[in-house]
Parts: C-alpha cells; sequence; structure tokens
C-alpha cells in the first residue's frame, strides 16, 4: 500500500456500464504523484472508458475515483488537469493559434502567459511555421500534435494522454517523451494509454489491462520477473491467460 500523502490518482473498486453492458469490471489502482503510469493493453480494452472517468469526463457507474484528494467528476479540477483524447476536439475552421487562445482562456491564462506557453509547446510537437494555418488544413498526425500542445498548455499537474502518439513520426515521438519525462520530473503527474509496447519500458509502472479488468501492475522488471518472461509482450500473453 502506498503513503496517502503520496498518492495523486486512486481508483477504488470502479464499475462502468453501457446498457448491460459492464466496459469496466471492479478496477482498483493507484497512481503516485509525479509518476507516468502507463496503461496497457489490446484496442477495446477498457483504457479510454478508465481515463475518461480519471479525467472527470464519464462517471462511474459504482465506485469511486479520486484526483489529488478530490472525488470525480469536478469541474473546477479542470484547470489543474490536461486531457488529449484520442478523437482530437478540436475546432477545424480556427487557426492552430486561435485554437490554443481559446483552450488557454477556458484554463484561466493571463495573454502574457498565454503567448509565452503557446510558443513553448508549439515548439516541442514541431508546429510553430503551422501557428497561423486552419486547423481543417491539418493532417491527422498534425492535428494529434496540436491536441497534446494545448493538453500541456496550462501546466497542469495531471496529465492523461490517450495513444498520444499515434501517427506520430519516430523522431518528434522521442522528443514528446522526453518532455513526459521532463514534466514528470517537476512535478507532473502522468497516465499514457498505449498498445505499443516499445513505449512502455519509458513509464515508471505499467498497469495491464484486459476485457475491463486490470490484471496486472508494476515496474517493466517486476513484471518480467513475475512471469519469467524475456519480454513485456511475453508477460502481458501470460497474464491474459496466453501460453506459448
Amino acid at each position: 500500500m502506498r503513503e496517502s500523502a503520496d498518492i495523486c490518482i486512486d481508483v477504488q473498486h470502479v464499475f462502468r456500464k453501457f446498457d448491460d453492458k459492464e466496459i469496466i469490471r471492479d478496477m482498483s489502482l493507484q497512481v503516485s504523484k509525479s509518476e507516468i503510469f502507463g496503461l496497457l493493453g489490446p484496442s477495446g480494452s477498457g483504457k479510454t472508458t478508465l481515463v475518461k472517468m480519471i479525467a472527470g469526463i464519464d462517471e462511474a457507474t459504482s465506485g469511486q475515483i479520486e484526483v489529488l484528494g478530490t472525488p470525480m467528476p469536478k469541474l473546477a479540477m479542470m484547470n489543474r488537469m490536461g486531457y488529449m483524447s484520442q478523437s482530437d476536439a478540436l475546432y477545424t475552421e480556427l487557426t492552430a493559434k486561435e485554437n490554443m487562445e481559446f483552450f488557454g482562456a477556458l484554463f484561466g491564462l493571463r495573454s502574457g502567459q498565454l503567448k509565452k506557453r503557446m510558443l513553448e509547446v508549439m515548439e516541442l510537437v514541431d508546429l510553430t511555421p503551422h501557428l497561423r494555418r486552419p486547423v481543417g488544413a491539418f493532417s491527422g498526425g498534425m492535428k494529434r500534435r496540436l491536441s497534446l500542445a494545448i493538453a500541456l498548455l496550462h501546466q497542469p499537474e495531471v496529465l492523461i494522454l490517450d495513444e498520444p502518439t499515434v501517427g506520430i513520426d519516430p523522431v518528434l515521438r522521442k522528443s514528446i517523451w522526453e518532455e513526459l519525462d521532463n514534466q514528470s520530473k517537476q512535478g507532473t503527474t502522468i497516465i499514457v494509454t498505449t498498445h505499443v509496447m516499445d513505449e512502455a519500458d519509458k513509464c515508471h509502472r505499467l498497469g495491464m489491462i484486459r476485457e475491463g479488468s486490470l490484471i496486472a501492475a508494476g515496474t517493466l522488471e517486476q513484471l518480467k520477473q513475475e512471469t519469467g518472461s524475456a519480454t513485456l509482450e511475453e508477460a502481458f500473453l501470460y497474464y491474459g491467460g496466453v501460453r506459448a
């Protein structure tokens, strides 16, 4: 059990049902402050549903979720959290700059602070030359990068990223992960969902999800050691009940 003062995200016995279908079943996990926690699982395993509930966008059918000691969902937590969804929530008729100004105002950033952060995050995602282009003219990968920039804009205490590097080239992906590591060292707690195994070793700890249940959690080395596996993929298959 982790010390309560160190816990940033606390999920206890959470269920989420849609009609009669159980998407999340009896999910419990804790994420410490400043930790990069990876949620690993195949498409349809429940990762997105879980992070939406943690972000306060969706509500659990039963159970409890607390973020920074606050029961979720809670509108007042919006300024303390950054969320990047799988589907890009952008205004395509506006420019990248106008999108960032809109979301920056929602986050309560002042004009000078917003301008400074806008330049910083746009440089990070390599979109500075496209600041004044309409988002409707962006490629899918560019929209993903802009969505990430917006999630980082207000330097949130908690950052939730749902498959953030899909469609992003390897060089830029590397710089993004370096920035996530830097954010973590500065105190930001980060949850990243992925089904890409080679990204998992960049996380401090991992939670493996299959069919709406948490089947294992721990560091990469712990998961490999507990299963006698040489790779994370082997460990994931082991926990999922698949044997070679």
